[in-house]
């Protein structure tokens, strides 16, 4: 059976893939969308927004332990996980159901399967073949997991979420986000917890002293790090418990469970891009112009699968500018892919946008960078017994002192960066951040007292 008339095709329902299609439509194109599982994809089902209700049950967890502090005299009765599980899995599930109306409100056909290409017009799903003159592809990527003996005794991410009870001694493998948001919920909502990194440092890819401050944190709230710590091999003990076996002879272990959180992989393979003719990068991404558009004219690639910040209001905002572009006259509209801000939903959390220290001098040399720095235990905590810090940083460059790194760790970062992300992206200099009045008292206005 066949489908022709459409405009447009869109592989895949995650982020990017929902974002394009419902701007396409909403210019007046045709649109067909085809996702082999639930709408909404990695973010919605088993990422960011799951995830968020995790993290938020962990702050519940760290405000009923600091409330005594504040006078309060609580008797906790320990926590259900599954129900915690239920009511987080049936949120989703309305949110699946609202994406589902949206598509439909917009005349969005909606086909539910795995797409292949037959050629660079045309994509198979079932036995029905769409053809369309332009196709995005929006697969998303999948958690990785290490070619080593016994890594299935392992799970991922995806995992981590149809979990019906905790474990009460976890592993959790990786040094991203992914990896100590996980490591920071199973920690604070009670189980004992051990990270494990094959270098030395969490969040390489940020500057130094989120990392840094990171880790002191971890360690001080009972997180055990191991470090150097290469992965060879899982096995199964005779009660059922897990050990990870390392490169360099260590056993560690006993677990209740462990959990992979190395990295993901592109969804590229077996969606015939060979028959379309489009080409994978180096590191087995879809090589895509600034224009998201493929080797291929006319074919798309969008999210994750492209290898370029992989992050869900990425793949959103490339997903609509592509659509303005086709669709809405805005002949050169692409999304500018630097200084894109991020939080991690760690314990504190993390906010960063712009250069690291060492990415602004390696940019523009060390005699053109200027750092101010800030370090505090934040007010909550002036009467509790824990007293994480927070540490804040701009990094400038240039006699206008231009600010071009915006890094926070501390309770709050994540709800303060936006605003500052904006200002980042306006060329704002040190003198306007001095300029500006202090909110006070806040975590937030030492980024604009910093001296």
């Amino acid at each position: 059976m066949s489908n022709d008339g459409y405009d447009l095709i869109v592989i895949g329902g995650g982020s990017g893939g929902l974002a394009c299609a419902q701007r396409a439509a909403e210019y007046g194109a045709k649109v067909a969308l085809i996702e082999a599982a639930r709408l909404g994809g990695t973010c919605v089902n088993v990422g960011c927004v799951p995830k968020k209700v995790m993290w938020n049950a962990a702050q519940i967890a760290h405000a009923a332990h600091d409330a005594m502090h504040y006078g309060f005299d609580l008797t906790l009765n320990g926590h259900d996980w599954d129900l915690l599980r239920e009511r987080r899995d049936a949120y989703v599930e309305r949110l699946n159901g609202i994406y589902a109306r949206n598509l439909a409100n917009k005349k969005i056909a909606v086909y539910q399967g795995f797409a292949r290409f037959g050629g660079p017009n045309t994509v198979q799903v079932a036995d029905t073949t769409l053809t369309a003159p332009r196709v995005v592809i929006a697969t998303g990527g999948r958690p990785s997991v290490p070619p080593i003996p016994g890594a299935e005794l392992g799970i991922t991410s995806d995992g981590f979420f149809a979990l019906r009870e905790r474990p009460a001694r976890v592993a959790v493998v990786g040094s991203g986000y992914i990896a100590v948001e996980i490591a920071g919920i199973f920690t604070s909502l009670g189980s004992e917890t051990s990270l494990v990194l094959r270098q030395d440092r969490v969040l390489r890819q940020f500057d130094s002293m989120l990392g840094d401050t990171l880790m002191k944190i971890m360690r001080d709230e009972g997180v055990e790090i191991a470090t150097q710590a290469v992965p060879r091999a899982v096995t199964r003990d005779a009660d059922g418990t897990l050990r990870l076996l390392t490169e360099d002879g260590r056993t560690l272990g006993p677990f209740d469970a462990l959990v992979w959180a190395i990295g993901r992989d592109p969804i590229v393979h077996d969606i015939g891009l060979e028959r379309a003719g489009v080409r994978l990068d180096d590191r087995g991404y879809i090589a895509v112009d600034r224009h998201q558009e493929t080797n291929v004219a006319d074919i798309f690639a969008i999210g994750d699968v492209t290898g370029r910040a992989q992050l869900t209001p990425v793949a959103i905002a490339a997903g609509r500018r592509l659509a303005d572009r086709l669709w809405g006259g805005m002949t050169d509209r692409h999304l500018d892919y630097s200084d894109i801000p991020t939080v991690v939903f760690s314990h504190p959390p993390i906010g960063t946008v712009g250069l690291s220290e060492t990415e602004a001098v390696d940019r523009y040399g060390a005699a053109a960078v200027k750092v101010f720095t800030s370090g505090f235990v934040p007010m909550y905590h002036a009467l509790t017994t824990r007293k994480p810090r927070a540490e804040m940083k701009l990094v400038t460059v240039g006699e206008e002192r231009r600010v071009v790194g915006c890094h926070v760790i501390g309770a709050g970062a994540d709800e303060m960066l936006q605003g500052f992300a904006v200002a980042v992206k306006m060329r704002a200099t040190k003198r306007d951040f001095d300029d500006t009045i202090a909110i006070h008292p806040t975590s937030a206005e030492e980024f604009v007292t910093m001296r």
